[in-house]
């Protein structure tokens, strides 16, 4: 794909671009399969690969330039910003709303945030869009005042974006290398939903859901089928987010429903999940309590027949690891990770488990990062 702005100079994000996408489909393969020395080649599924172009579902835009000319994109690197409004890695949706939240910005008349200089009051730009074509906005500012102004806003706002079914304001007053603040206020609708086949996932502002629809659609298909070969009597979805995995997974077992729990930190999240499941006719069941914690002070007859884990990038520990090493009754666990190496420590820690099936999901083209997904049962 060419890039008018990688070969401007202008940004580098995509470091991988100008490699052919096969390439990069086979590198990415190959790190995997030399990071993970235990899995057999005759393990590893064919990987899952995506559109080289408008797959974004998720845009995470630094507001730069000055009152009334704004940018939308990233920071160089002397601090000052570079518009990329029409980077083609974004998904059409998002790219066709950025020039008409560019304009209400500079009608606001409010001053991008200057970070070498550490003032102003527009920050981000976080822009998600659903499979319907509906979007949730999100704008990060520092101070009650820029705040305020974007309440007044609104009614234009919703007028130059329709398909806005969800709109806030996220508070960041202190001089951080984060996207977000702890703060967040509502000015429209309250979730995204993201419609996958028979099931909506509920998308609040702080949610965290993979940047690339269809090759999520495809991760959670596969956690399903591995579910559904094993059949498990129960299972346990350990940082479970807005319940994707557990939903997913959450089809009839062998003569009587199988019993699932999802397990979430976010509070939010579960509120999410808990709604989906609902609407969807699941009788899932999601707590709010950290994943490692949950399981250490679980009870023995509790102890889930699968566990499907899907952690940070740091991997489920040293703590969560030896858990399930020593509990005997779960017989097969499903890990999905943006983090290979973390999953190869984490591997480590599980002697008694064998990698039946990996496959490669590439969430992020042009890029090193990947999904990797391995299911693992018990040796016998």
């Amino acid at each position: 794909m060419n890039c008018e702005y990688f070969e401007a100079g202008r940004c580098r994000s995509c470091a991988l671009i100008e490699t052919p996408y096969d390439a990069q489909l086979r590198d990415k393969q190959l790190r995997c399969s030399e990071l993970l020395p235990s899995v057999a080649d005759a393990a590893w599924l064919p990987p899952v690969q995506s559109a080289d172009r408008d797959f974004r579902n998720k845009a995470k835009l630094v507001v730069g330039g000055v009152a009334g000319g704004v940018t939308l994109g990233i920071l160089g690197p002397d601090g000052q910003g570079v518009d990329l409004r029409d980077c083609l890695i974004q998904s059409p949706g998002i790219r066709r709303v950025i020039p008409k939240l560019a304009e209400f910005l500079e009608a606001t008349g409010l001053e991008p945030y200057d970070v070498p200089a550490r003032r102003g009051e527009l920050k981000f730009v976080h822009i998600t869009e659903a499979p319907s074509g509906e979007l949730m906005l999100r704008f990060v500012v520092r101070t009650e005042q820029a705040l305020a102004r974007l309440r007044r806003g609104l009614g234009e706002l919703r007028a130059a974006v329709p398909r806005a079914a969800v709109i806030s304001v996220n508070l960041l007053p202190e001089h951080k290398a984060v996207l977000e603040g702890e703060r967040e206020e509502m000015l429209h609708g309250s979730s995204l939903s993201m419609q996958l086949g028979e099931i909506a996932l509920h998308l609040q502002p702080q949610s965290f859901f993979q940047t690339n629809t269809p090759v999520a659609r495809a991760l959670y298909a596969q956690a399903a089928e591995w579910v559904r070969g094993v059949d498990p009597g129960s299972l346990w979805d350990l940082y479970c987010g807005v319940g994707g995995f557990a939903l997913h997974c959450a089809a009839m077992g062998t003569g009587s429903e199988r019993e699932v729990l999802g397990v979430e930190l976010s509070e939010a999240a579960v509120l999410s999940a808990r709604r989906s499941a609902r609407e969807a006719g699941i009788a899932a069941r999601f707590e709010v309590a950290d994943a490692t914690e949950f399981a250490l002070g679980a009870a023995p007859e509790a102890i889930p027949d699968l566990a499907i884990v899907n952690p940070p990038r740091r991997g489920i520990g040293v703590e969560l690891a030896a858990w399930l090493e020593r509990s005997d009754g779960v017989h097969d666990v499903i890990y999905s990770s943006c983090n290979p190496e973390s999953l190869a420590r984490d591997l480590a820690a599980m002697p008694s488990f064998q990698v039946r099936e990996a496959r490669v999901f590439d969430m992020f083209p042009h890029t090193t990062h990947l999904e990797v997904a391995v299911w693992l049962a018990r040796a016998t």
